[in-house]
C-alpha cells in the first residue's frame, strides 16, 4: 500500500489582516478566497465610518460584534479603547463628527465627562469607547459570546 501525502492547507485566522488583499493566490497554497479577504466583511457604511474615525485617532483593540442573530436590542456593537481620558474623548468626538457628516446623531451619549467608558447610542448600533482599565474590568467583549466577532488590527 502506497501512502500519499497531500499539501497542508494554511490555517485561517478569525483576525482580519490588512495585508490579506495584497497576498497572491499562488503563494504557499493560499486560496483566492483568503487572498481577497476584505478589511471588514459587508459592514454598513455607518459602521465603516465608525471604524475609520476610531482608527484615525489611534484607537486600539477595535472589535465589531454583529448582534443581529444574537437577539440583542441593536444590530452592532463597536468596541475600542483609548490610552488616556483625552484620547477616549478624542475618539468619541471623531466618531460623532464622522457620523454627523452622514446626518446621523447619537440618541444618547453617556460617560463623556469621566472618559472611562463613553457610550454612543445610534439605535441600530452602539459604540463603546473604553479606557484600557475599564475595558478589562467590564469585559463587554466576552458578554456577547453568541455574536459574530470581527477583530481589526491596530493601526501603526
Amino acid at each position: 500500500m502506497v501512502k500519499t501525502t497531500s499539501p497542508r492547507k494554511p490555517k485561517t485566522s478569525t483576525r482580519l489582516r490588512p495585508d490579506a488583499a495584497k497576498a497572491s493566490s499562488g503563494s504557499g497554497g493560499a486560496s483566492a478566497k483568503t487572498a481577497a479577504m476584505p478589511r471588514v466583511p459587508k459592514m454598513p457604511k455607518s459602521i465603516q465610518a465608525v471604524i475609520d474615525a476610531a482608527q484615525d485617532k489611534k484607537a486600539t483593540g477595535v472589535v465589531v460584534l454583529d448582534l443581529k442573530k444574537a437577539g440583542a436590542f441593536t444590530d452592532y456593537f463597536v468596541i475600542c479603547s483609548g490610552a488616556n481620558p483625552r484620547q477616549v474623548q478624542a475618539i468619541a468626538d471623531s466618531i460623532e463628527g464622522a457620523l454627523k457628516g452622514q446626518k446621523q446623531r447619537p440618541s444618547l451619549v453617556e460617560g463623556y465627562a469621566r472618559a472611562e467608558w463613553v457610550l454612543l447610542d445610534y439605535f441600530d448600533f452602539v459604540v463603546h469607547v473604553f479606557s484600557k482599565h475599564a475595558r478589562e474590568f467590564y469585559a463587554l467583549d466576552r458578554l456577547w459570546g453568541s455574536a459574530v466577532r470581527h477583530e481589526l488590527p491596530d493601526q501603526d
